[in-house]
């Protein structure tokens, strides 16, 4: 007899935090300081659980008790199409309650739950098309932090010590509001070149420029990458416009990658496609739905000889990428001066993606989705659980 679901819980804790977002929504070096993280846990009934870590505010109680519960238990463990169908009619009249970054964790936890019953990665069930990665450092926005990610100079002395640490590759995020005067054309095009400059030819370099910019802004950044030699152009521009994108992308010899935001999951991305909207193809388990869509997302862009690059970092984008070969890297991010990446926050025993002195990636042998949650202190820092 198959196994189903049988419990979905969620459990909010206290735990910390040493960097800080801003009122954009950007992260930068902070202060240590408490935060809260919610565990979101559904079991089976032979015992197994998965399990992932996620934003309290899309891991709410309405949703656990009002859809997760209702849609999940007694459900077989794998049927996850099911499962996305039923999310999928409930989704359609209540966008606001169900978003999509809500229904990426829930799954996720699926995808753990069959990791740890079936005793395998999941980066193996996803296809297991390599046990390594070669990863690119993504640096955090520039600041006004001397010393820090405020100066070209700054990003160029930052890419040089990269470098030296062993990435193949380094992207860029560069000054987005709320600093003062930012975007700013120039100044970004300055801090390209700067890097360019300290790392040399050969080197990979992505500019995330982060959609600000109106056409002929982008363009101009755009032929700029070209004489610099970057590998891809990410999101200039505001990303509903479709067709800004395919106009771009016929002008620019620089490849551009997307989308990242854009809603839809897979169906979306089929659009930028047919559209020749961009190179490169662009998704992530959060931005693009969950694991399920955003693999069907990656064998789409394989069809069409696509690459298809993965957002973000984490263990869920970690396993897509070991998954298959349509990407070429792991995102390591987001790193600054002044942050130290491994540290090993209190609820975690240790991270998922440490990297060696040659840039590279192992993925986790660990079942599952390879995520090492302490569960004691979950346990002893409890906020609430429902």
């Amino acid at each position: 007899m198959a196994s189903v679901i049988e419990h979905v819980s969620v459990q909010v804790f206290k735990t910390e935090a040493r960097t800080s977002v801003d009122s954009y929504g950007h992260r930068h070096p902070g202060p240590s300081a408490q935060t809260t993280q919610a565990l979101l846990s559904i079991t089976d009934s032979d015992g197994a659980t998965g399990r992932v870590l996620g934003k309290p505010n899309y891991l709410r109680r309405d949703q656990v008790e009002q859809h997760f519960r209702p849609v999940l238990v007694g459900t077989d463990i794998l049927m996850r199409e099911a499962v996305d169908t039923k999310f999928g009619i409930r989704q359609r009249t209540r966008a606001v309650e169900l978003p999509e970054h809500s229904l990426s964790y829930v799954d996720q936890a699926l995808w753990d739950l069959a990791g740890n019953a079936f005793d395998t990665p999941v980066w193996k069930l996803l296809g297991g098309a390599r046990s390594e990665v070669k990863a690119y450092a993504s640096t955090m926005c520039g600041d006004t932090l001397e010393g820090g990610l405020s100066t070209p100079e700054e990003y160029a002395a930052f890419a040089v010590d990269l470098k030296n640490r062993g990435y193949r590759g380094i992207k860029l995020h560069t000054w987005m509001p709320p600093i003062a005067g930012a975007p700013d054309l120039t100044r970004d095009i300055d801090a390209c070149a700067a890097v360019r400059d300290a790392v040399g030819d050969g080197f990979s370099l992505m500019l995330d420029g982060y959609h600000w910019y109106s056409r002929t802004e982008a363009l101009t950044l755009g032929r700029e990458l070209d004489r610099l030699k970057f590998d891809w152009f990410e999101e200039p521009m505001d990303e509903f416009s479709l067709r800004s994108y395919k106009w771009l992308a016929e002008q620019v010899a620089t490849p551009v990658i997307g989308p990242e935001t854009v809603p839809g999951r897979h169906r979306a991305r089929a659009e930028w496609i047919v559209n020749d909207a961009c190179d490169i193809l662009r998704v992530g388990a959060m931005n693009g739905g969950g694991i399920t869509p955003a693999l069907k997302t990656m064998h789409m862009a394989e069809g069409f000889g696509l690459e298809c690059e993965v957002h973000g970092n984490g263990a869920p984008n970690l396993a897509l990428v070991g998954g298959s070969f349509v990407a070429h890297w792991y995102e390591r991010g987001l790193l600054h001066p002044f942050v130290d990446y491994d540290w090993v926050p209190p609820h975690l025993t240790s991270i998922v993606d440490p990297v060696d002195e040659h840039g590279m990636v192992a993925m986790p042998t660990a079942p599952g989705l390879g995520e090492q949650i302490d569960l004691d202190y979950v346990a002893a820092n409890l906020v609430e659980e429902y």
